[in-house]
């Protein structure tokens, strides 16, 4: 199980680094660029790679662990918005980033 967990923690960097490139296209608006093309791209197969990761995991793990764990993207979503997108962290998100943590942990250690 332990593998398994280590993929689905892979599977939840690779989908939030496609939404951090996604939001990367966008960071000059909506105007078709260069930029806007390779952003897009990188962030399409960071997210599609993802995607087809989290299928497979659904083969080997249940569906309810699976699908909840999913929310841990949230913790790598705080950490990729602080130190590349300097947004602010306040005590609430970070708080809310814990009670993830504490449930994912509830659903992985029996």
């Amino acid at each position: 199980m332990a593998e398994e967990v280590s993929l689905l923690i892979f599977m939840t960097l690779l989908g939030s680094l496609g939404g951090f490139f996604f939001k990367r296209c966008t960071a000059r608006g909506l105007r078709l660029s260069l930029y806007f093309i390779v952003n897009l791209g990188i962030g399409g197969i960071f997210y599609v790679t993802g995607a087809l990761l989290n299928i497979w995991l659904l083969k080997l793990l249940p569906y309810t662990i699976v699908y909840p764990l999913t929310a841990v993207t949230y913790i790598w979503t705080l950490v990729f918005s602080y130190f590349f997108l300097s947004e602010k962290i306040s005590r609430r998100k970070m708080f809310g980033v814990l009670l993830i943590i504490f449930g994912a942990c509830l659903l992985v250690v029996k």
